[in-house]
């Protein structure tokens, strides 16, 4: 309670009449609130799931499959008719990401969501790297984020990113870009 006190103390009134005139003659904000009429708008028709985009951007990734990754050391994968150097050249930082994705704070679920987004984008944005930050947390994350992708076709390589993009709590990817991609 001492400490208010002398607080108050420190705010004369020379103080507070030196601010009034500093301040001059002000007048109270009137509040105006806008009550706009509500649309009734019309049911949505939804298109074939086939042609949508939404559709096309939603891959699905199973759960079930337990791909044979490397346990020891980082995280690491090379498709079949991919270099092995690919790998490497994420590792040390030879390709920087043209996309980041950040799984923070989203369950499985959002994230597989998330990434087949994301791999969806790589082709519409001509993004051939891309650093998916899955965190360290429980664990979750990091150990579904590169059964997934091991599933989808387009991607080619993933290495545990640099420290500079993520280290332990991140992977980059190299997405095969396909020649034609229509934006239908």
């Amino acid at each position: 309670m001492k400490m208010q006190n002398t607080k108050k103390k420190l705010i004369t009134t020379d103080d507070k009449s030196l601010f009034k005139d500093a301040i001059g003659k002000i007048m109270p904000l009137k509040v105006d609130t806008i009550h706009f009429a509500k649309k009734v708008s019309k049911p949505k028709v939804h298109a074939h799931p086939k042609n949508s985009k939404k559709a096309i951007a939603q891959f699905h990734f199973s759960d079930e499959f337990e791909p044979n990754l490397n346990k020891q050391g980082p995280m690491k994968y090379v498709r079949a008719d991919v270099s092995s150097y690919e790998a490497k050249n994420l590792r040390r930082g030879v390709y920087s990401p043209d996309l980041i994705l950040d799984l923070h704070g989203l369950d499985q679920y959002q994230s597989k969501q998330e990434i087949a987004a994301l791999l969806y984008a790589c082709q519409r944005e001509h993004a051939q790297c891309v650093c998916i930050i899955h965190g360290l947390g429980s664990r979750v994350l990091k150990n579904k984020v590169p059964h997934w992708l091991v599933q989808h076709p387009d991607v080619m390589a993933f290495h545990q990113a640099p420290l500079e993009w993520g280290g332990n709590g991140a992977l980059l990817a190299l997405i095969e870009l396909k020649d034609k991609f229509s934006k239908n």
